[in-house]
C-alpha cells in the first residue's frame, strides 16, 4: 500500500537532473510528491517536461507554484534586459559565475519544499543539484546544502515538536552529467521527455546554451545523442 512508503518532496524542473532524481527517490522506496515553479523564467516549457515526466512515473501529486522573480531580475532567465549566452562548444564555457544564475532561486525552492513536506509529515527532499558537470551556480554546492538542512531542522513547528527530522538528499552532487544519464537510463527516465534548455525557440532546445552544451556533452561521452536535440517530426 502506497500509505506505507514514506514521503518525499522531488523537486522537478522537467530537466535531465530532476528527472533522474525523481526516478532514484521512486527506486529507494519514497512516494513522490513533485514541486516544480512558474517563476517567471523564459523557458517556461520546462513545465511541460515537469508534467510529462511527473505523469510517467506515477507520482502521488505533481504541484505547480506560482512565484514571480521577474520582480527581482538579475538573471538571464527572469530578466528580458539580460541576454542568454550562447557557445560553440561547451569547453568555452567560464568557471565564473554565469549570468543564468537565479538570485537565491534554490533557497527559494528548498523553502518552499521545506513548507510542503512539513505538510505532508515528511522528512525527506530531493534535488538534482550538482557540483561537478555544472555552471559554477553557489545554491548547488555541498556546503550550501549542508547549511540549508541545518537551518530547516530549526525552522518548522514539526522540527521544534521532534515529529520532523529533515533531510536534504543530493543524489547526483557528485556524479559527473554522463553518470547521471547512464543512471536515469537504467532507471527507465525517458530523456526524451525533459527539457534543459534557457533559450528554446518554439519549445525546442537551442543546442548552444550552458545547459543545453553540458547536457549534449553528458549523451556525447555515453556515445549517445541528446533526444532533445533531434530533429522535429514531419
Amino acid at each position: 500500500m502506497s500509505d506505507t512508503k514514506p514521503k518525499a518532496v522531488v523537486l522537478l524542473s522537467g530537466g535531465l537532473d530532476s528527472a533522474t532524481v525523481l526516478a532514484m527517490a521512486l527506486r529507494e522506496g519514497y512516494e513522490a510528491y513533485a514541486l516544480s515553479f512558474r517563476y517567471g523564467q523564459r523557458h517556461t516549457v520546462e513545465l511541460k517536461a515537469a508534467a510529462a515526466v511527473a505523469e510517467q512515473f506515477g507520482v502521488r501529486r505533481h504541484v505547480i507554484a506560482d512565484i514571480d522573480l521577474r520582480a527581482f531580475g538579475g538573471s538571464a532567465l527572469t530578466d528580458d534586459g539580460i541576454a542568454v549566452p550562447h557557445y560553440a562548444s561547451a569547453d568555452e564555457l567560464s568557471q565564473d559565475i554565469p549570468v543564468t544564475y537565479v538570485p537565491a532561486r534554490n533557497t527559494i525552492f528548498l523553502s518552499f519544499a521545506l513548507a510542503w513536506a512539513e505538510t505532508l509529515d515528511a522528512s525527506d527532499v530531493f534535488i538534482g543539484v550538482n557540483a561537478l558537470d555544472y555552471s559554477g551556480y553557489p545554491d548547488c554546492r555541498p556546503e550550501f546544502i549542508a547549511a540549508y538542512e541545518a537551518m530547516a531542522n530549526l525552522a518548522t513547528k514539526a522540527g521544534v515538536e521532534g515529529r520532523q527530522r529533515l533531510r536534504i538528499h543530493t543524489p547526483l552532487i557528485e556524479l559527473t552529467k554522463a553518470q547521471t544519464i547512464r543512471s536515469g537510463l537504467e532507471l527507465g527516465v525517458d530523456y526524451s521527455l525533459t527539457h534543459s534548455c534557457y533559450d528554446p525557440a518554439d519549445d525546442r532546445a537551442c543546442g548552444t546554451c550552458d545547459s543545453c552544451l553540458l547536457r549534449g556533452r553528458g549523451f556525447a561521452e555515453l556515445g549517445l545523442s541528446d533526444p532533445a536535440l533531434a530533429p522535429a517530426a514531419g
